[in-house]
């Protein structure tokens, strides 16, 4: 069998729990960030978890993590 290959795009913006949830960056910090509130652009630094709808599929892409 050959080596499962991981999609290096994945790999970029995803990572793994140590309990194996897929952990993601919140979107909306790259620009317009006049128009948001200082507590808004505080919470989109924080980390964010994907949905168990889609922990699989990611996780496909993710084989050697």
């Amino acid at each position: 069998m050959p080596k499962l290959k991981t999609s290096k795009g994945a790999a970029k913006r995803f990572k793994l729990t140590g309990t194996g949830k897929v952990k993601r960056n919140k979107s909306g910090t790259r620009h317009l960030l006049t128009s948001k509130s200082k507590n808004t652009k505080r919470a989109l630094r924080k980390a964010g978890l994907i949905s168990k709808t889609h922990q699989a599929s990611i996780k496909k892409l993710l084989p050697c993590a």
